[in-house]
């Protein structure tokens, strides 16, 4: 039984076929388990703090504040686009605190394109849905995960958080 479980885990890891598979490390350090947030729509934000998009931490926030119990915002800094995420992730936490509130989850910094790409973005730029697929355009793309851990929309920079299209489909 032991071995079997063991197999079915690497096989997971080695093929992941849901988001549920992936973990990653928050910006403090902590590891955290996508499987932990099951039951709940989950949005994924790619950030920068030198954006002309940075400014959707704010609605970010709101959006965590207002459906809080039914999503988990989680922001995954990178600075992949116009080096526009330099600091360290101590720096960044001071900045999204500081300056927006910020009291959602967010990810140590990571790569969200080219070779060193997280496991989590590779996997959800792979994934069919309604929307679009493909690689990461600019900051603050979105990724909109349903309560069963399915990839059910993907937005573009310009697509506010607040935006009806996100928000219709949290209700």
């Amino acid at each position: 039984m032991v071995l079997i479980t063991t197999l079915m885990l690497w096989a997971s890891i080695l093929n992941p076929t849901s988001i549920y598979d992936f973990s990653f490390t928050s910006i403090d350090g902590e590891q955290v388990n996508m499987k932990d947030f099951k039951g709940k729509n989950i949005l994924i934000v790619n950030t920068a703090s030198k954006c002309g998009f940075t400014k959707q931490y704010k609605d970010l926030q709101a959006l965590h504040e207002q459906y809080g119990d039914n999503l988990v915002v989680i922001g995954f800094p990178a600075n992949n686009f116009g080096a526009q995420e330099p600091g360290s992730n101590e720096d960044i936490q001071e900045f999204c605190e500081r300056n927006y509130g910020v009291t959602f989850l967010l990810s140590e910094k990571v790569e969200v394109k080219g070779e060193g790409i997280h496991p989590i973005f590779k996997f959800l730029t792979e994934q069919e849905n309604l929307d679009f697929t493909g690689d990461i355009n600019w900051n603050f793309e979105k990724f909109l995960i349903d309560k069963e851990g399915k990839l059910v929309h993907r937005y573009r920079s310009k697509v506010n958080p607040l935006d009806e299209a996100i928000v219709k489909n949290l209700k």
